[in-house]
């Protein structure tokens, strides 16, 4: 497998501190609660929590959809629950990236019929070429990065999230370029 570096350690980190100012200051005097989509997420979610500069709550959720393939199931379900009290609390969902927005429109959804403050989203990578359903986005990293995208949090068959940088993934079979569709 040949990869090709998308985003480095530098603008990762340039670009956690610029959505970590706008955090603060969006929800400064609010009950905010973080929630972290496993597993992708985590990575992300550790980094970007500590450049908001006011109190929160982390907590995660895990949902599947893609198994350990390189395109999404269609099949969501629901593996691990918020354990936080979250009523009346604003809700931050965290996001490694948001492709087709399936998952993400379950997830807003199932948020949205919790009696909570509010629900924003927020996504280290936004793919809008591969969206079969609209989902807002509040919060982007980086957007319209092509390829199948591995490291710092981002998967291939659950391996490579532990790469420090973000990169592309350029030569793989013909089986799994299908699930680019």
């Amino acid at each position: 497998m040949t990869k090709r570096r998308i985003v480095s350690r530098d603008e990762l980190h340039g670009r956690i501190q610029e959505l970590g100012r706008r955090l603060s200051r969006d929800y400064q005097g609010r009950q905010l609660v973080t929630v972290g989509v496993l597993n992708g997420a985590f990575i992300f979610l550790a980094d970007l929590v500590r450049a908001i500069s006011i109190p929160l709550e982390i907590d995660f959720i895990r949902v599947a959809s893609y198994d350990d393939n390189s395109f999404s199931s269609g099949s969501i379900r629901l593996t691990k629950e918020v354990e936080l009290d979250i009523d009346g609390k604003d809700i931050l969902l965290v996001e490694d990236i948001v492709d087709t927005g399936l998952t993400l429109a379950w997830l807003q959804e199932y948020f949205k019929s919790r009696p909570v403050g509010s629900v924003r989203t927020c996504a280290l990578i936004d793919k809008p070429e591969r969206r079969e359903v609209d989902v807002p986005i509040d919060y982007v990293g980086f957007a319209d990065k092509e390829g199948f995208l591995i490291g710092y949090g981002l998967d291939y068959a659950q391996q490579y999230r532990h790469l420090p940088e973000i990169f592309s993934i350029e030569d793989y079979t013909e089986e799994e370029k299908k699930g680019e569709k």
